[in-house]
């Protein structure tokens, strides 16, 4: 028997919408990770781009456990002398892009290749709860609703 491996043409892509509202930060991302990536098809192949587009909406509400939305802590350097800067979670989920929160948490979880950034690339986060993508008559994915632990 040989390993049935996918081709591009073989892909079927779907457009999902994910409401963020109230869904813990960590699991989203865990769970829009996987569909970007392809892993809940059985003909995953891991050196082909298998993933759904993924729209996810209210990025602004999207909530965290324990005190990390006031402790964690996130730092850059400028390149400058003196240079470290540094932004509380707080301060980028109240901020002028809340979107960025949840960007960064699924561009951790997937693969830091050419790969990775062409999977990233159907990745839509929107703050509120409007979106473009009205032509491509997305489904709704309730992340809330596949785990009770997955809203706070």
């Amino acid at each position: 028997m040989r390993t049935y491996s996918a081709k591009p043409a073989d892909v079927e892509r779907k457009w999902y919408v994910v409401d963020a509202e109230g869904v813990v930060l960590g699991r989203l991302a865990s769970i829009v990770a996987s569909r970007l990536r392809g892993k809940h098809r059985p003909l995953y192949t891991p050196h082909i781009d298998c993933g759904d587009n993924i729209i996810v909406i209210n990025a602004e509400k999207v909530r965290l456990t324990g005190r990390k939305r006031e402790d964690k802590v996130f730092y850059w350097h400028t390149g400058y002398p003196g240079g470290i800067k540094q932004r509380t979670m707080a301060q980028t989920l109240d901020g002028k892009h809340p979107e960025r929160a949840v960007l960064k948490a699924v561009e951790r979880m997937v693969p830091r290749s050419p790969l990775g950034r062409q999977q990233m690339r159907k990745l839509r986060v929107y703050k509120g709860s409007e979106h473009p993508h009205e032509a491509q008559a997305p489904v709704l994915l309730d992340v809330a609703a596949m785990n009770p632990k997955n809203k706070r």
